[in-house]
C-alpha cells in the first residue's frame, strides 16, 4: 500500500472493488475505519515499516471522545468530559433539569443589566461547545448563549448554567449508530421567522441522519 503527501485535500478515502479504508490523523494520533480487514493488516504494517508506532487495538477515547463499539452499533459519548467540566465550574452538585432552555425564553443584550466575569462566561460556553460534538441537543440553547461573550450578563450566565444542570441530568447521553441502521443519508431542516426580538434575524437549524444516528448538525 503506497502513500504520499498530499498538497491539497486533507480527507482521501483509499479504496478499490468496493473496499474503502478512511484514516483520520490529528498531531500523533491516528485513527482509521473500513469495511475489510485485509486493508487494515496491510495499511498498519506499512504505517509501521515507516514510523515507530504503537497499536492501541479498537478505539475508546480520542480527543475526549468515548467510542463504545458493540455488536449492534456504535455508541459515542463525552461523559467523562462533561464530568469535568461539571467539576470545573462546581456544578457537580447542582439539581438538574428537564430542558437546557426554559420554552419560550429569549435573550437580549440589556445594555442595563448586570454585567458578569467576560472570561468566566467564555469558559463556560467555549466547554459547553465542545460538548455539541456529540450532544445535538445542546446544539439551539449554546448557540444563542455564544452570542453574548463579548458583554455576557447575569442573565446569560444564568441561562448557561442552567444548560449544566441539564448536563448534569444527561450525562450519559450520547449518539447511537446502528449497525443495521438506515444506510441513506436523511436530512431534516427549519427556522422560524424574524425570531431575534433585537435585529429579527430569523433562525435555522439542520440535522444529517445516517444508520439511526446524527452525523451533522447546526
Amino acid at each position: 500500500m503506497a502513500w504520499m503527501q498530499s498538497h491539497g485535500n486533507f480527507s482521501h478515502p483509499e479504496g478499490k472493488e468496493g473496499k474503502v479504508i478512511i484514516v483520520s490523523l490529528y498531531v500523533d494520533d491516528l485513527i482509521f475505519a473500513g469495511n475489510d480487514e485485509l486493508m487494515f493488516v496491510e495499511f498498519k504494517h506499512s504505517i509501521k515499516h515507516e514510523f515507530d508506532m504503537t497499536n492501541l487495538g479498537k478505539m475508546r477515547y480520542f480527543l475526549r471522545l468515548e467510542v463504545l463499539q458493540k455488536s449492534d452499533g456504535i455508541f459515542i459519548s463525552q461523559k467523562k468530559y462533561a464530568l469535568e467540566v461539571l467539576n470545573i465550574f462546581e456544578m457537580d452538585k447542582s439539581n438538574s433539569v428537564f430542558n437546557p432552555i426554559v420554552p419560550g425564553c429569549k435573550l437580549v443584550k440589556d445594555e442595563g443589566g448586570v454585567k458578569v466575569d467576560k472570561t468566566y462566561y467564555k469558559q463556560v460556553v467555549g466547554s459547553l461547545m465542545y460538548l455539541t460534538a456529540t450532544r445535538p441537543n445542546l446544539m439551539f440553547v449554546v448557540s444563542i448563549i455564544s452570542r453574548y461573550m463579548e458583554n455576557p450578563l447575569e442573565l446569560h450566565l444564568q441561562i448557561a448554567k442552567r444548560v449544566l444542570q441539564y448536563l448534569r441530568g444527561t450525562i450519559d447521553f450520547g449518539i447511537f449508530y446502528r449497525k443495521e441502521g438506515d444506510d441513506e443519508l436523511v436530512a431534516y431542516t427549519d427556522r422560524d421567522y424574524a425570531g431575534d426580538l433585537e435585529d429579527r434575524k430569523s433562525t435555522s437549524g439542520y440535522v444529517f441522519l445516517l444508520s439511526s444516528g446524527a452525523i451533522s448538525w447546526s
